[in-house]
C-alpha cells in the first residue's frame, strides 16, 4: 500500500509538471493569397534549447528566425515566454501542412501540431507582414530633380538630389558612392554650407526629406536625349523590425543600405533656325546690352574707354561678345574683360560681362564708331531678340592733324666773292680723306639696295602673321595670361580681384596652349585635351583643382593671405609643367 501512494504522488507531479509546459504554434491566418505573407510563432512558457524548426514546405523564408524573450514576476507569481518568429511567403496556390516543431525542455522534447494553410489566388489588396528591409526598401529613396527636362540647346537646368525618408525610419548618416559625370553639358557645381531639410508629399505620401549639399548647372552642349548618371549614396539607417517588446512597442534595427537616384532623362531641343541672326554667336537666356564712351571729348594723346556690358542671366562663359570696329587713325589697346557673374538656382548663371578698349587719339578731329548690334536666344519667348546701340562719336578738339606735316623754307645766301677771291672759302686740310669716292661712301650707296630685300621678307613675314588668325589668337591669349599672372601677384592680399586675375590667366594659357575658344572650355573638354598631348595626369588633375578652386574662392570666406600665396606659387609651378609637358604644335 505504501508504495502505490508513493507511485501516485510522482505520477502526479510528472503531470502537474507536464501541465506546466506549453509549447505551440500560432499563425496570422489560415488563408491568404499568393501576393501576401504569412506570420508564424513559436512560443514557449520555459526556456528550453535545440529548437527545430519545420521544413516549410511550399513557402519561402523571408524573415527569421527573429528571437524575443520577456520575463516577468507579478504579486510573487513569476512569468517567462520566449517566441520564435518567422515571416513566410507562398511560392504557389495549394494546400499546405506546416509541419511540427521541436524543443528540448529539462531533458524532454515538446512538439508543436502541425497547422493546414491554404493559399488562394492574389488579392487586390494584400496584407503584408513586413519585416526592416520592406520597411527601408519602401521608406528610404533618393530621386534627382531637374528644373527643366525638355530644356533648348545651352539653356540652364537645375539638377538636385533629394533623399526621401518614410515615417518610422531614422537616417543615422549618409556618405556619397560616387562623382556623377555630365560630359554633354557644360556643368557648374554649387555646395551648400548646410543640408537642407523640409516635408515633402510623394504619390500622396508625406516625407522628410534631405536636400543634398551637391547641386549643379548644366547648359547642354548637343541637342536630343542625354541620360544622366545616379549619385548613389550608402545610408546608415534605423528602420522597424514589425516586432513588438513586452511593453508593445515596436522593436528598431539598425542597417546599411544603399540608394541610387537612378538614371534621369534630359530631352534638349534644338535652336529654330527660323529668324536666327546673322550674327547669332550662341547666346541664350535674357540679357540687356549697352555700350558706353567714358569721355567722349578729349584732346589729342589724352585717353577714353570704350565699355561694352551684357547684363542678365544665361550661358555667360558659352558666347563672345561683340566686336566694334575703330578708325585706323585711332589707337586701340586690346580690351580687359571683367565678370561679374555668380551661380543662382533659379535662373542659372546670372550677372554682368564687360570689356573695356582703350582708346588714344593721336590727331585732332571726329571719329565715328558704328553701333553693335547683340543677338540672343529667349527661352520665355522661344525667339531670338537683338539689342542695337547708336553709333558714338569721339571728338579730339585739340592737336595736330593727319595732313599738317610741313616742309621748313630752305633759305640760300650767294657766296661773297671780291675779285676772284672766294671770301667765305671752306678750306680743309689735304691730308683730310675724301668722302665721295670712299669705300664708306659705296658701302652707304649700297645700303639701301641691301635694306629692299630685307623689307621684303619683314613685309611678307608680318602679312603672313596678319594671316594667321589662329596664330594671332594664340599669341594674344599668351599675352593675356602673363599680363593677368603679373596683375594676380601684385593683387596679392585681394582676395576678389586676385582670384578673378589668376582664372583668367589660366583660361588665356588654355587658349594659348591648347589653341580652343572660350566655348569649348569644359573641365572634360580640358582634361582630354591635355591628356591627349602627353600632360601628366597629376599635373592635370593640379591644373584643374586650382581651377576650380578659382571658381570657389572668389565666394569663400575661408581663404587668407597664406592661401592666396600658395594659390599662385601652385599656378606658376603647373604652368611651368604643363609648358615642359605639352608642345604647341
Amino acid at each position: 500500500m505504501k508504495y502505490k501512494i508513493i507511485f501516485f504522488i510522482t505520477f502526479l507531479i510528472q503531470s502537474l509538471y507536464a501541465q506546466q509546459v506549453e509549447f505551440k504554434a500560432e499563425v496570422s491566418k489560415n488563408q491568404l493569397g499568393a501576393n501576401e505573407r504569412l506570420r508564424i510563432e513559436f512560443s514557449m512558457n520555459k526556456d528550453g534549447d535545440n529548437f527545430t524548426p519545420p521544413n516549410f514546405h511550399g513557402f519561402t523564408v523571408v524573415m527569421g528566425p527573429s528571437q524575443s524573450i520577456s520575463k516577468s514576476w507579478i504579486n510573487g507569481v513569476s512569468s517567462f515566454s520566449k517566441t520564435y518568429v518567422y515571416i513566410l511567403e507562398p511560392k504557389t496556390k495549394g494546400n499546405f501542412t506546416i509541419g511540427q516543431a521541436s524543443i528540448e525542455i529539462d531533458g524532454r522534447t515538446y512538439r508543436t501540431n502541425p497547422i493546414t494553410i491554404t493559399v488562394t489566388d492574389a488579392v487586390k489588396t494584400p496584407t503584408m507582414e513586413k519585416n526592416s528591409n520592406d520597411y527601408a526598401r519602401e521608406g528610404l529613396f533618393l530621386l534627382t530633380e531637374i528644373s527643366n527636362p525638355n530644356p533648348y540647346l545651352n539653356e540652364a537646368v537645375i539638377v538636385t538630389y533629394r533623399l526621401y525618408v518614410g515615417r518610422g525610419i531614422a537616417v543615422n548618416n549618409f556618405q556619397e558612392l560616387n562623382t556623377p559625370k555630365y560630359p554633354e553639358f557644360w556643368s557648374q557645381e554649387i555646395r551648400a554650407n548646410d543640408y537642407q531639410v523640409e516635408e515633402r508629399t510623394y504619390k500622396g505620401q508625406v516625407y522628410r526629406t534631405v536636400v543634398m549639399r551637391r547641386k549643379m548647372i548644366l547648359y547642354p552642349q548637343k541637342t536630343g536625349s542625354i541620360t544622366l548618371e545616379p549619385l548613389n549614396l550608402n545610408v546608415l539607417l534605423t528602420a522597424p523590425t514589425g516586432q513588438r517588446d513586452f511593453f508593445g512597442g515596436l522593436v528598431y534595427e539598425s542597417m546599411e543600405r544603399k540608394v541610387s537616384s537612378g538614371s534621369a532623362v534630359i530631352n534638349v531641343k534644338p535652336l529654330p533656325e527660323q529668324g536666327k541672326p546673322d550674327n547669332f554667336s550662341g547666346a541664350v537666356g535674357d540679357f540687356s546690352f549697352a555700350v558706353n564712351l567714358t569721355q567722349p571729348t578729349l584732346k589729342a594723346n589724352e585717353s577714353t574707354q570704350l565699355k561694352i556690358e551684357i547684363s542678365g542671366n544665361g550661358n555667360f562663359k558659352l558666347f563672345d561678345l561683340p566686336k566694334p570696329n575703330f578708325p585706323s587713325s585711332l589707337e586701340v589697346y586690346a580690351p580687359e574683360q571683367k565678370d561679374d557673374v555668380l551661380p543662382s538656382l533659379n535662373s542659372g548663371m546670372k550677372g554682368r560681362l564687360e570689356q573695356t578698349y582703350t582708346i588714344v587719339p593721336e590727331y585732332k578731329g571726329k571719329y565715328p564708331i558704328s553701333g553693335l548690334s547683340f543677338s540672343y536666344f529667349n527661352p520665355k519667348t522661344q525667339k531670338y531678340e537683338t539689342v542695337k546701340t547708336n553709333d558714338l562719336w569721339i571728338d579730339v578738339t585739340e592737336g595736330p592733324t593727319p595732313n599738317s606735316d610741313t616742309t621748313a623754307n630752305e633759305l640760300t645766301t650767294a657766296p661773297k666773292t671780291l675779285g676772284g677771291l672766294q671770301m667765305n672759302a671752306d678750306l680743309q686740310d689735304i691730308h683730310t680723306s675724301v668722302f665721295f669716292g670712299s669705300t664708306s661712301y659705296y658701302l652707304w650707296l649700297l645700303l639701301p639696295l641691301l635694306l629692299i630685300p630685307i623689307a621684303l621678307i619683314w613685309w611678307h613675314i608680318k602679312m603672313q602673321r596678319a594671316s594667321d588668325i589662329e596664330g594671332n589668337k594664340v599669341r594674344a591669349a599668351n599675352r593675356l595670361a602673363k599680363k593677368y599672372l603679373g596683375e594676380a601677384k601684385r593683387k596679392l592680399g585681394d582676395k576678389g580681384t586676385f582670384y578673378e586675375a589668376l582664372e583668367r590667366a589660366l583660361h588665356n594659357y588654355l587658349k594659348a596652349k591648347l589653341k580652343i575658344e572660350t566655348t569649348e572650355m569644359s573641365k572634360d573638354k580640358i582634361t582630354e585635351l591635355l591628356l591627349n598631348q602627353k600632360a601628366s595626369e597629376a599635373t592635370v588633375t593640379q591644373f584643374m583643382a586650382l581651377l576650380a578652386n578659382c571658381e570657389m574662392a572668389r565666394y569663400s570666406q575661408h581663404h587668407t593671405d597664406a592661401s592666396m600665396e600658395k594659390d599662385f606659387g601652385d599656378a606658376v609651378e603647373v604652368i611651368s609643367a604643363l609648358d615642359k609637358q605639352v608642345k604647341n604644335k
